[in-house]
């Protein structure tokens, strides 16, 4: 174990050299855990967006050798740009949930998006020069109202997501996927052109959720997984020819979820 123990702990990747890893943790702010929050109205699923949560470095005996976040709220989500220059996260300092960037080392921070909703769970592309994340885009009185209710007590409701695009400055943002529902984890492939994430858009009960792919401009859309499971948290080996993802199939009818490795062929 290579944290500390206290506190909540999420979000973890490693760093440049394999030797350092990168974490968000809530232990600053009490030893154990925070509460979890019960239900939505209506018994509407929703997300703790703990305030506590900053982001450290710690070496693989579990030595926190740094602390790259320090300003009020929530900091988490973070992942490392496979060039090992910068890093991006979430963060609701600014009063809402939106993505930043800064360098490795934490100095250099810049604000990527900047529109009212959630935004979060960004990962960079292989030649790192473009991000690709999960956000919510409330538009009506009665939705902008809900999420801002439930943001000012620490919770954001994810069932209705899509997948943008932009550089890692924030320009050319674009959305990628319009199919309502929750379309989210997403990953870049290695070839850079298309998108592997999790949806629940073609269920009427909202589950299961299974993996697609499409292209980074919206077209060719591909259902890659057809289990009445959830499967979710795609990724892609480094040469494109294995894809791990996380699914609760296979588990004897228990709420169990688990690792799978798949050979991919394009």
């Amino acid at each position: 174990m290579i944290s500390n123990g206290k506190g909540r702990t999420t979000c973890a990747y490693f760093l440049p050299g394999d030797s350092t890893v990168l974490y968000a943790s809530t232990h600053l702010a009490m030893d154990t855990c925070p509460p979890v929050p019960e239900r939505g109205h209506g018994g509407k699923y929703v997300w703790p967006i703990y305030p506590s949560y900053d982001i450290f470095v710690a070496d693989l005996n579990g030595n926190i050798l740094s602390q790259l976040t320090d300003a009020p709220g929530y900091d988490a989500e973070a992942t490392v740009s496979p060039k090992g220059d910068k890093i991006v996260f979430t963060s609701d300092r600014s009063g809402d949930l939106e993505l930043y960037v800064m360098n490795i080392d934490g100095s250099g921070l810049i604000q990527v998006t900047n529109t009212l909703g959630y935004d979060g769970g960004a990962f960079f592309s292989p030649d790192g020069t473009q991000l690709v994340w999960r956000a919510s885009r409330p538009t009506s009185k009665e939705e902008v109202k809900e999420y801002k209710d439930l943001l000012a007590k620490g919770l954001v409701e994810p069932t209705n997501m899509e997948l943008f695009v932009a550089n890692i400055d924030g320009s050319n943002a674009r959305q990628v996927t319009h199919l309502g529902k929750a379309n989210w984890c997403p990953y870049f492939h290695p070839g850079g052109q298309k998108i592997l994430f999790a949806s629940n858009h073609a269920t009427e009960r909202g589950f299961p959720f299974n993996l697609y792919l499409i292209n980074v401009d919206g077209t060719g859309l591909e259902q890659v997984t057809a289990e009445d499971a959830f499967s979710a948290f795609p990724v892609f080996s480094n040469n494109g020819k294995y894809l791990a993802f996380s699914s609760n199939r296979n588990n004897g009818g228990t709420r169990d979820t688990n690792l799978f490795i798949a050979e991919w062929q394009d």
